[in-house]
């Protein structure tokens, strides 16, 4: 399988997910928090291990750095919208208006990075580049999955850093 495979099957099951999410009644917290959990399990490995071996391998590409950066940017719009979700009952926010947000943002980002983003990445990478990517992809996502908030957070900082300062952040990172 090619990464544009992998990213894509987890894109359908966070649209999914989302559709289940802005479909709740305002007053339903308990499938709400259940589902929240189920978002943040698919969304978060998702993308962290999408920005490292996706966005990153493109990032490296001179003529498709901006596309990179690109979904980083989204990437942080759509998780601080999920975050605010997250902490909804401290925050006093309106959940609903909220998920919708999310939901669109995400579902944007995802409409961009099948079509443009993954067209301008067939044109530079091998099929075994893409294979390999998928590969790294499918391998990294459990260990995101098990890190915490700060874990997480730290590795987003990561990578966003340029490559030569990315791998002494993860290294110090990790033993936090």
């Amino acid at each position: 399988m090619q990464i544009y495979q992998a990213l894509k099957n987890d894109h359908d099951k966070l649209k999914a997910l989302l559709n289940q999410l802005v479909a709740l009644n305002s007053q339903d917290d308990e499938k709400c928090e259940v589902l929240l959990e189920q978002i943040r399990d698919e969304f978060v490995p998702h993308s962290r291990a999408e920005e490292s071996v996706f966005y990153n391998s493109l990032r490296s590409i001179e003529t498709a750095k901006d596309l990179a950066l690109h979904g980083f940017e989204e990437h942080m719009e759509a998780e601080a919208l999920f975050r605010e979700l997250q902490f909804k009952e401290i925050t006093d926010l309106d959940w609903k208006k909220t998920a919708q947000s999310f939901k669109t943002a995400v579902e944007h980002h995802i409409q961009e990075e099948e079509t443009k983003v993954f067209n301008a990445a067939k044109q530079l990478f091998t099929v075994q580049e893409a294979e390999m990517m998928a590969q790294a992809f499918q391998r990294l996502k459990p260990e995101v999955r098990e890190g915490s908030f700060v874990q997480n957070t730290l590795d987003l900082i990561a990578n966003l850093m340029p490559p030569r300062f990315a791998a002494s952040m993860r290294t110090f990172t990790h033993h936090v």
